[in-house]
């Protein structure tokens, strides 16, 4: 990956604060209670065939969408870095 995520952090600070947006102004906005979030229900069932592998299934849908970038790294790339990176 080419961008950084301190970088990505450090824009969205630039922006906040150009905006004269505050943690006070976040808490207003979203309130500060817990959001619920029921996920027992929540599954990939019929997202795959039978003999289909689930992530086959995913890159599919995502192409099928326009959503695909084949140049993409992994959610690992993204969290760690990629390895061409390092």
């Amino acid at each position: 990956m080419s961008h950084q995520p301190d970088e990505a952090l450090e824009v969205l600070r630039g922006v906040w604060s150009a905006q004269g947006q505050t943690s006070a102004d976040l808490d207003e906005a979203c309130g500060t209670g817990k959001s619920c979030r029921k996920m027992a229900d929540v599954g990939f069932d019929g997202m795959a065939a039978a003999d289909e592998d689930l992530a086959a299934a995913w890159r599919a849908k995502l192409e099928r969408e326009g959503k695909l970038n084949p140049a993409g790294g992994s959610v690992r790339d993204l969290v760690f870095g990629s390895a061409e990176v390092r």
